[in-house]
């Protein structure tokens, strides 16, 4: 008998080549029927793999926490896909088709790109396999008889030629479709329920434009229609709420392929969000003793040699400049130019901790097919400070930063609690090359960010490999409104770049000691921060960063003037207004204005010229009534200054 460990450290006795699914029916019929492929010491298998000596066995289901268990479910549905296919496309070559987080593709080489027809005519296809109820069988050859059972199929055959001798090849049948797959696959066809193909692409093969140009196809599946239905709605949901659509339809920022790609231009609404937001977190940490500086965005590479950027980071970092007797680089982050400032002067231990923030512009050597609008640029302004502290102060400074944190996301931006995941990141042992190697400082930094989260009874998790590559950091993941996690503010500590840079101060003792650094972000870069905030609100901004705050709308000609005289006192007192005096019905201004999330429209017309008002549409709370120009600025600016 086999002693196996289920994932609740429980274990079950079965007999030498038992199944996967055999095991899950002996522990349940329920998790029988909804099992999708298991996991064997580790190594994802099949539900029919049968198990030879003792382990640890998970058995994956199609829930929403699961990957694994979607996965085997998607890359079962991928060859589905390519049946009917096939099917259709008698003479279609066949490239890859993997699973993914969100659905599956697969790569075809046809004669021209799929129509919109094409796809409606698979998916109908698909349906019909899925019907058929098709059994999914697995086999494996040597290399030989692999690539005569794929001699039609140029890209299958150059994936197995590239497999080393004796290496298991494996194939998965299901009636008259065999692909080139390693799995792991459902058991039938049937097990897939509600299926939808999403959109199409040209795809290089393998990546690389110096290759064939394919035709990619996204689909998705579920066990349930309703699953799909909810599916298609988030998806919905995502487009109305995507920052590049937002972007453009409220003029906030713009690309142009001359300027290139990863480099948007702020118009003048997304300019002032960016003033806005930028002046906001300044004030914050300069009411926290922060000191401002600014440091040049190019570099000596020897800076970066210093600091280890250079070892860890170069991939990311754009090409050397040579100037002179100079070799120059765009700064990837500004950390090490805060280390010389600091250095710029002895201090004493009365001295610290001393803070130096900065609005930065850095540079990051992305992709263009990674690149998306203000989310991934190359070019990015970071909210970066450097906090320079005694060890007796660590605890105290990241303390303060988690507030700072709170105070910011909870407070002034209104984001619940319950929204929020501290996790703190910790180098990969295993991988000690992508990381400065000082196993002490690693162990010292690890266990104090640890010791601090507890003492200050925060929940957290841990993520190896997640670590920047001086030092362990705690990143503050936001569960946002598309049920994404996103990491933007963090707090890093760092032993490593003090003793590179050898800094130092004059402790009470009268001896040279070594600071800590602590690294936060609070908003992240304004790009990203901006981003994230107009896909949380849909565009709809708070009235206190919004960049046009009133709008006037005179119902006639006869109230221009006392439009702008009502425009001249508002902007009197900050707030930022326009009049919309076009010869337009007033409806028809309103819808605009509402198109254009203007949190306040003020309508005036006789009446109101009369009795000295104005009446008042709320992006929120619609029609609210007349007041005068005075109650209504008092209640803006009220509500401006508290941030509500």
């Amino acid at each position: 008998m086999l002693k196996v460990t289920l994932k609740d450290n429980s274990s079950i006795e079965v007999e030498k080549g038992t199944s996967i699914l055999d095991v899950a029916k002996k522990i349940s019929e329920g998790l029988a029927r909804n099992a999708t492929c298991g996991e064997v010491d580790g190594e994802v298998k099949d539900l029919r793999y049968e198990l030879q000596e003792d382990c640890n066995l998970v058995i994956h289901t199609f829930q929403e926490d699961d990957l694994e268990g979607k996965k085997a479910y998607w890359h079962t549905t991928s060859h589905i896909m390519a049946q009917a296919v096939k099917r259709l496309f008698p003479d279609v070559k066949f490239a890859i088709g993997p699973s993914i987080d969100n659905g599956f593709y697969y790569d075809f080489d046809v004669e021209t790109p799929f129509t919109d027809e094409d796809k409606a005519k698979i998916e109908e296809e698909m349906k019909k396999i899925i019907k058929e109820d098709l059994e999914i069988e697995r086999f494996s050859l040597p290399k030989k008889e692999a690539l005569e059972l794929m001699k039609d199929q140029p890209y299958k055959v150059e994936l197995i030629e590239e497999l080393p001798e004796g290496e298991e090849i494996s194939f998965y049948k299901q009636g008259d479709f065999t692909d080139l797959c390693a799995g792991p696959h459902l058991l039938k066809t049937g097990k897939v329920k509600a299926v939808k193909i999403l959109s199409s692409s040209g795809a290089y093969w393998r990546g690389s434009e110096k290759n064939k140009m394919l035709q990619r196809i996204y689909a998705i599946s579920f066990p349930k229609d309703s699953q799909l239905q909810e599916y298609l709605d988030f998806l919905e949901e995502a487009k109305q709420r995507d920052h590049r659509k937002i972007g453009k339809d409220l003029d906030i920022f713009m690309t142009h392929k001359l300027v290139g790609s990863g480099l948007p231009m702020y118009l003048p609404n997304g300019a002032t969000i960016r003033r806005i937001l930028e002046r906001y977190i300044q004030d914050k940490e300069i009411a926290l003793g922060y000191a401002h500086v600014y440091t040049p965005s190019l570099a000596n590479v020897e800076l970066y040699k210093t600091s280890g950027h250079w070892d860890h980071y170069k991939e990311d970092m754009f090409p050397v400049m040579k100037m002179d007797n100079e070799e120059m680089v765009l700064r990837p982050m500004n950390c090490p130019h805060h280390m010389l400032i600091y250095k710029h002067q002895m201090h004493s231990y009365r001295d610290l901790p001393i803070r130096i923030g900065e609005l930065a512009h850095d540079f990051r050597y992305e992709s263009s097919g990674s690149v998306c609008g203000l989310e991934r640029v190359r070019q990015m302004c970071q909210n970066d400070a450097h906090l320079f502290v005694r060890p007796d102060q660590i605890k105290e400074e990241v303390g303060r930063v988690l507030n700072l944190i709170k105070e910011v996301y909870q407070k002034d931006f209104g984001f619940p609690a319950s929204s929020f995941k501290y996790r703190l990141s910790l180098r990969d042992k295993a991988n000690k090359e992508k990381y400065i190697d000082n196993d002490e400082m690693w162990e010292t930094a690890e266990s104090q960010l640890r010791e601090i989260l507890k003492e200050l009874n925060i929940d957290f998790y841990e993520a190896e490999g997640e670590a920047a590559f001086y030092g362990p950091k705690i990143d503050i993941q936001i569960r946002t409104a598309l049920n994404h996690d996103v990491t933007i503010p963090t707090c890093q500590l760092d032993f490593a770049l003090p003793e590179r840079f050898e800094l130092e101060y004059i402790g009470e003792d009268g001896k040279a000691h070594r600071p800590v650094v602590i690294h936060r972000a609070i908003l992240g870069s304004s790009d990203r921060f901006i981003s994230f905030l107009l896909e949380e609100t849909k565009g709809n901004l708070p009235v206190w960063i919004a960049p046009v705050q009133v709008k006037i709308l005179p119902i006639t000609d006869n109230q221009h003037e006392y439009a702008y005289k009502v425009k001249e006192e508002l902007q009197a007192k900050g707030i930022r207004v326009e009049v919309d005096d076009r010869n337009e019905k007033t409806g028809y201004k309103i819808r605009e204005a509402q198109l254009q999330k203007i949190p306040y429209m003020l309508i005036v017309g006789e009446k109101e010229v009369e009795g000295n008002t104005v009446s008042i549409r709320s992006r929120e709370e619609g029609d609210i009534g007349a007041k005068s120009v005075e109650e209504f600025t008092k209640d803006i600016v009220e509500r401006i200054d508290s941030k509500k």
